[in-house]
């Protein structure tokens, strides 16, 4: 026991209760803002479909209608947690965890400003990739567990649809990678800082349309919702799910949003950073701190799926999987093409 007490006060033990310390105060931060943006993303939505159709929108639940999504969050939290009687429950209840964590975990590695980051890992993006593939097990155990066919076909749906587009994602990101020549965010979003437009969207535009249209379809949305698609198959691979674990699946979908739109402001916008000539052009912005130009460029990415979902209509499957395999793998094979043969070249005339 007195060794114990001697090991517990040794300077490099309390120093190691202080590292672990301060990184469950930023893993609750980060998970407890996360949340609170989810939230209220839902309630944005709901006002931005809402102006595009001419409706109000929310408004009844507190001022302007900002309690909304906590009502929604305290019914689904009340409300009860029906499981079909053939269900295959451990894989029932497993299935919503999987995802939600999955998506949560995610989190750990985004760098929203300089120096803050759970985890700042020299496998940052390829982590990210990763952890969205094993959201995907979640969906499928979801659809197969439920003894539901409208569960199983999107569960079905869901796994060949993220096959297909988290090809797409990673090979978007390869001519990042090749222009910053790391895997690390933080460098990256360094690596564009110090590049002459200020951010990679510019030159690998290529790579950025198929990110974007590809995040699409790896977070389910319009015009890919392919595994949900309401009036094919109700709700797709949660139809049975209701109450606390509807609203895991409802948390996971919306924090996915909210990671590729962080992926997207990481590699392609600059992350916190803004371009060099618009600070020397306009020096009050380089004041603005960094955390201000990291929402701004992951909320208008967020608009932009309130948007395309009140725009478009849903495609049909064989268009969704023609889409990814013959338009989006060829544009960002072809993307790293043009990026290796220019890297080769400025360095051959150096």
């Amino acid at each position: 026991m007195e060794k114990f007490f001697e090991t517990i006060v040794a300077p490099g033990a309390v120093d190691f209760m202080l590292y672990i310390g301060v990184i469950l105060l930023k893993v609750i931060v980060v998970v407890v803002i996360a949340l609170l943006h989810v939230a209220f993303a839902t309630y944005f939505e709901r006002k931005v479909m809402a102006r595009m159709q001419l409706r109000i929108g929310p408004r009844e639940v507190g001022p302007f209608g900002l309690l909304q999504p906590f009502a929604d969050g305290i019914k689904l939290f009340f409300k009860e947690d029906i499981i079909p009687a053939n269900a295959d429950k451990p894989i029932f209840y497993l299935a919503p965890i999987i995802f939600f964590a999955s998506a949560l975990t995610s989190l750990s590695v985004l760098p929203f400003f300089s120096g803050f980051v759970v985890a700042d890992i020299n496998i940052g993006l390829l982590f990210l990739l990763a952890m969205s593939s094993l959201g995907a097990y979640g969906i499928m155990m979801a659809g197969w567990a439920s003894d539901s066919k409208f569960a199983f076909l999107g569960g079905l749906r869901s796994a060949s649809q993220i096959i297909s587009y988290e090809i797409a994602i990673g090979l978007s990101l390869v001519g990042v990678i090749i222009m910053a020549g790391s895997l690390n965010l933080s460098d990256i979003v360094i690596a564009q800082h110090n590049y002459p437009t200020g951010m990679f969207a510019i030159p690998q535009f290529l790579g950025f349309a198929v990110f974007l249209v590809a995040a699409l379809a790896e977070t389910n949305r319009l015009p890919f919702d392919l595994p949900e698609a309401e009036s094919e198959l109700v709700a797709g691979y949660f139809t049975e799910y209701s109450g606390f674990r509807f609203a895991m699946f409802f948390l996971g979908e919306y924090t996915g949003m909210l990671i590729m739109s962080s992926i997207a402001t990481l590699c392609f916008l600059g992350g916190w950073t803004i371009p060099a000539f618009i600070t020397n052009f306009l020096p009050f912005l380089s004041y603005v701190p960094g955390i201000v130009w990291f929402l701004a460029k992951v909320y208008f990415l967020m608009f932009c799926y309130y948007w395309v979902r009140s725009t478009f209509p849903r495609y049909r499957y064989d268009q969704l999987m023609a889409i990814g395999w013959k338009v989006l793998i060829p544009l960002a094979l072809a993307n790293i093409v043009l990026t290796g043969l220019v890297k080769s070249l400025s360095k051959g005339l150096q």
